[in-house]
């Protein structure tokens, strides 16, 4: 299987849906929401770029399975499997907010081997494969070397239905606002991901995330140098286990233990 090849062919389909999207700002209307669940929102939008990629990719990988957010393809029992979300940080885009993104990760058998961010309001294309390296807009990019939690500034998403560990989340809020440069809240998981393989955090944490909010970005962390677990520690679970650390390899550790104190 040709990796890079196939990561191009992402590219191209992530550009299709992304071009898209940008055409139905200036248009979008507050009335084509559609609500999943509490602060869980869907619009036309968000189907129809999932039917692009669905269709884009279905030609490059005629025989692979699908794991996307909107139930488009819903074949998850194959040995190659899209995990797809079509607009990560959907709340920002109908707020007519960034970033928002388009997210596209490649799993083979259990191991992630190609994955895509695009965010489409800087128009900044993060993409990475297997033992290939990470890549934004075509140039190398690393995780930052900053060692000490004090010296960093991390990212995290804020719960938006399960509020069940919200007080040791606030907690986290607490210790991060006083022990760093501070804490910021994109509001697209796969934004904040691909921002951690590019060095400009040093960590990110979250919870209550599904896998296709988080493969293609943590793919970008490992494949630039980066580290990617649970908040148990558990680098093999993270991606059905509802949460994620990921960061660079100095700080992990640290990170990872503040996280786990708090949080486990």
């Amino acid at each position: 299987m040709n990796l890079a090849q196939i990561t191009d062919n992402i590219i191209e389909t992530a550009q299709k849906a992304a071009n898209f999207i940008r055409s139905e700002r200036e248009k979008f209307s507050i009335s084509d929401i559609l609500t999943k669940g509490k602060n869980d929102f869907v619009s036309y939008v968000d189907k129809t770029s999932e039917q692009i990629i669905v269709e884009n990719l279905k030609k490059i990988l005629p025989n692979s399975g699908f794991l996307t957010e909107e139930g488009t393809e819903s074949l998850s029992e194959k040995q190659l499997i899209w995990i797809i979300d079509p607009l990560d940080g959907t709340t920002n885009f109908i707020h007519g907010l960034e970033p928002h993104a388009v997210s596209i990760a490649l799993r083979d058998g259990n191991t992630l081997v190609a994955g895509v961010v695009l965010e489409i309001g800087k128009n900044e294309l993060f993409s990475t494969f297997k033992d290939g390296g990470a890549f934004l807009n075509g140039r190398p990019i690393h995780v930052s070397n900053i060692a000490q939690v004090d010296n960093g500034l991390f990212a995290t998403g804020f719960p938006y239905y399960d509020y069940t560990r919200l007080p040791q989340f606030m907690e986290t809020l607490a210790f991060f606002m006083n022990n760093s440069h501070g804490l910021r809240r994109l509001g697209s998981a796969a934004t904040d991901l691909a921002y951690v393989a590019a060095g400009r955090f040093e960590g990110f944490y979250e919870y209550g995330l599904h896998a296709w909010d988080t493969a293609a970005g943590a793919l970008l962390v490992c494949e630039a140098g980066g580290k990617v677990c649970d908040f148990s520690g558990q680098e093999d679970k993270w991606l059905f286990s509802g949460e994620i650390i990921a960061s660079n390899q100095a700080v992990f550790d640290t990170f990872k233990s503040e996280i786990n104190r708090m949080m486990c």
